[in-house]
């Protein structure tokens, strides 16, 4: 398979996942209710929405980083890369479930819901860094990146393996911290945390 081929799979995956995040934004016109309360009541939703579009956005960002630099794309990093995408396209439905919970739910749903989307949250964070693990081996076996900066490269994009976690324990206390602490996450991966440089990569002649 081309890496082209991988990339627009992911691409397309990725744009649907988060498309569909915004099909929980609604209301009802003909309610007794008017505009402003309902968005008010709504705020669960909004919320989870932007955080949810924001974790999707800095994946697609990060994947796209990573995945230029792919050489040869072979099985086991074909599946590290469904893992990941497994993962991301649960993020509707945990985020529509945490949203409803939160305006909705009681104590013991928001938490269940807070609970479920940390599992997706983890589950992609770890994934994520394996599938990058797999991309910079090649690129150490190459000679385009040393041994010592891999590792160092490896631990910071692989912090959400740790931090995801972390926030899902702040779900069980806090659903709205939760969500905070994850934005706080995703503003992490906006920097470039690959070790490698940003500038496309040479190809040979």
């Amino acid at each position: 398979m081309s890496k082209g081929r991988l990339e627009a799979f992911s691409d397309g995956v990725l744009a649907v996942a988060i498309t569909l995040l915004v099909l929980d934004l609604h209301v009802d016109p003909g309610a007794r209710e008017g505009l402003l309360a309902q968005l008010l009541a709504a705020w669960p939703s909004f919320v989870a929405y932007i955080v949810s579009f924001l974790v999707i956005g800095v994946i697609w960002v990060n994947h796209h980083a990573i995945v230029r630099f792919v050489e040869v794309v072979d099985r086991p990093l074909l599946f590290w890369n469904l893992i990941l995408l497994l993962f991301v396209t649960a993020l509707p439905f945990t985020t529509a479930t945490l949203a409803g919970a939160l305006a909705d739910g009681s104590a013991s749903d928001v938490r269940v819901a807070a609970v479920l989307y940390g599992c997706t949250t983890t589950g992609f964070a770890v994934a994520f860094t394996f599938l990058y693990g797999r991309i910079t081996k090649s690129q150490v076996t190459e000679g385009r990146m040393d041994a010592a900066t891999r590792r160092r490269a490896i631990r910071r994009f692989g912090v959400g393996t740790v931090l995801y976690p972390v926030t899902t324990v702040i779900g069980l206390v806090s659903a709205p911290a939760m969500l905070a602490a994850l934005a706080a996450l995703s503003f992490y991966y906006l920097f470039n945390q690959t070790g490698a440089s940003e500038r496309e990569p040479r190809i040979p002649t």
